[in-house]
């Protein structure tokens, strides 16, 4: 290996010479934990414990917060020590077996089906280390079909290089500053969504009132039906030019290319398609699973979509949020049609259902408010987008 390989491309200024290669087997010991089952599990457990499928489902490199809880005694039990690195020992993929974490914690106990590395190394810092490019090197000394297993003869056979102590410790404080920034944003995205979620189910319930610009009251809402708002376009005069829109709980009505979903058409299927405008309404194939979705995109859709449009003066915007409410998504599954995988509402159904009309000043007051939020939301997301890639560059050129 030639001295630029053993020099990481990326580093902090004070530290300079190459990283000295070792094998694991030279600076840890091994052992496993013993068997917890789903039925030792107890919320109000004496003692905090990991089993080996929370080890990539749950957990990152650095191990604090532990989930599970267990009565087993103690004589029954593995337990940690601070500093452990553990990995599990068997799983469903290649890739989820190669997940490396270290427990910062004495005495929890260690579930089966898990590796247990003890290293004098600095155990964060091995952790992000066997969490970057050598996570394929892990990987690729598992073995299995089904089950993936992994062992400690062949963790011990693992080629690292390391730098000196006090290097260590600053690379894994840096990550650590990095993943603690990724769990605030995700805890911020959740707590806005839960918020958005909330004062919608007020807002639509009417708990919540919005006033006009002077501080007076908005008129009594409306209930009118389906059909005397909305009405079925089938409109299907295109030369197959529009983009083929996705219908998709997630994300709306958007064109297929956006979000890499390829389905093979031909050119005969394509001109059966229906056109859509922005502003149109699709009522989902799954509608159980949310509902009907909004487009802001213009294109094109199977016809097997019944495409609605208001035909009243409305604020799209607030229909896009009260379909999304759980009240209206239960009124819907209650007009289910057919078996459970192939359930679809019809216009008529559709049609029959109540719907909230305001006046239209307080929809668009209601619909500006709801978007404000959504607005947060996306904000916090690309937010945290960022800080993932940025912790996925460093892994890739912070360790040799």
């Amino acid at each position: 290996m030639s001295k630029i390989e053993k020099i990481p491309k990326l580093r902090f200024s004070e530290f300079s010479g190459e990283w000295e290669e070792k094998k694991l087997a030279n600076i840890a010991t091994f052992s496993k934990g013993k068997g917890i089952s789903k039925v030792d599990i107890s919320m109000d457990g004496e003692r905090e414990c990991i089993r080996y499928g929370e080890l990539y489902t749950h957990y990152k490199e650095v191990v604090t917060n532990i989930k599970s809880r267990t009565n087993l005694e103690k004589k029954d039990l593995v337990l940690s020590e601070y500093n452990d690195v553990v990995i599990p020992a068997s799983g469903e993929t290649q890739i989820d077996i190669a997940t490396a974490s270290c427990i910062l914690k004495d005495n929890v106990a260690i579930g089966g089906d898990i590796n247990i590395i003890k290293s004098k190394e600095n155990g964060v810092f091995l952790s992000y280390y066997l969490n970057s490019s050598k996570k394929l090197d892990i990987a690729r000394l598992s073995q299995g079909i089904s089950v993936v297993h992994l062992y400690s003869s062949q963790l011990k056979t693992l080629k690292l290089n390391l730098p000196s102590e006090i290097e260590q410790q600053k690379i894994a404080s840096f990550l650590t500053a990095v993943d603690t920034k990724i769990e605030q944003l995700t805890k911020k995205e959740e707590l806005l969504q839960e918020y958005k979620k909330g004062v919608m189910q007020k807002i639509f319930s009417q708990e919540i009132r919005f006033k006009d610009d002077n501080g007076n009251s908005y008129p009594d809402w409306e209930y009118k039906q389906g059909s005397a708002i909305f009405k079925t376009i089938t409109n299907k005069k295109h030369n197959s030019n529009l983009p083929i829109l996705a219908i998709s709980q997630e994300f709306g009505a958007i064109p297929r290319e956006m979000i890499n979903y390829k389905i093979s058409v031909n050119e005969k299927s394509i001109s059966s398609y229906k056109v859509v405008e922005v502003g149109d309404f699709i009522i989902s194939l799954r509608s159980f699973q949310g509902g009907i979705e909004y487009s802001n995109y213009k294109g094109i859709c199977s016809p097997a979509y019944i495409i609605l449009r208001a035909f009243i003066e409305v604020d799209n915007s607030f229909f896009k949020y009260y379909f999304k409410t759980y009240q209206y998504i239960q009124q819907l599954n209650s007009k289910l049609e057919g078996i459970r995988d192939g359930k679809m509402i019809s216009y008529k159904y559709f049609s029959e259902i109540y719907l909230p009309l305001p006046s239209m000043k307080e929809q668009q007051k209601i619909a500006s408010f709801l978007s404000s939020i959504d607005k947060k939301i996306d904000q916090t997301s690309e937010q945290l987008n960022q800080v993932k890639q940025f912790k996925k560059a460093l892994l890739q050129q912070m360790f040799v």
